[in-house]
């Protein structure tokens, strides 16, 4: 498969069929990513595949807390405090087409609701993988890290498998930084949901619009 093809055909997959995934094809599709570029080849990305008991017992907890009405308590501000154009109208119509996939109603807040917490399941997928690095890191390892996370998902598309990358993941960051045993000085970034697509769910049936490059490229000559 091209790059450019693999790279078109990667969407957000949220709706998996319950078919296992060989560890040995995780190993081989984190190595791939391994070779993603790095500042002075630091390689800052650590990570956490989860699968079987140990995914529903961590789902499970974060989902509770979910349920409780704890607040999110994310180790980064992912999203802008204040919306504004044109990121506004593409947050907007992201997710209404998500909800109309669902046929979900833009009032229907239970059901939203419901569809949201799907999220902290990793939306069923048999593989949950979390991504955190380490305090020491700043800022520009988040340039490296997410070149590390587009080559692992265009990896798992030429093997015939999907992603779908999750901020929602690392929002009850302390939780599941102490079910993994790792340092709460870390820095939780993601997760992500791996599998195979149900190619025939509604959900996976839509696609988002991308901008052509005119209109967020200058050329100077």
């Amino acid at each position: 498969m091209k790059a450019s093809d693999a790279i078109r055909q990667r969407h957000s997959v949220r709706r998996f069929l319950a078919e296992p995934v060989a560890k040995s094809q995780v190993r081989f599709l984190l190595d791939i990513a391994s070779h993603a570029p790095s500042g002075a080849n630091t390689q800052p990305w650590r990570v956490a595949v989860l699968t079987g008991d140990s995914k529903q017992q961590l789902c499970r907890q974060i989902t509770e807390a979910f349920e409780a009405g704890i607040k999110p308590e994310p180790d980064y501000e992912y999203y802008p405090l204040e919306w504004q154009e044109p990121y506004l109208s593409r947050r907007r119509a992201c997710g209404l087409q998500l909800y109309q996939s669902l046929g979900i109603d833009r009032k229907d807040k239970t059901a939203q609701k419901a569809q949201w917490a799907a999220n902290y399941r990793a939306f069923d997928a048999p593989v949950m993988l979390l991504f955190w690095m380490d305090d020491v890191m700043q800022t520009g390892s988040f340039i490296d890290f997410g070149m590390f996370l587009q080559s692992f998902m265009i990896a798992a598309v030429d093997a015939g498998l999907a992603t779908c990358p999750q901020a929602a993941l690392a929002e009850y960051a302390l939780l599941v930084k102490r079910f993994l045993d790792i340092p709460a000085e870390a820095t939780l970034l993601c997760g992500m949901a791996l599998g195979y697509e149900d190619s025939e769910a509604a959900i996976n049936q839509y696609r988002t619009t991308r901008e052509y490059h005119d209109t967020f490229t200058r050329f100077y000559d």
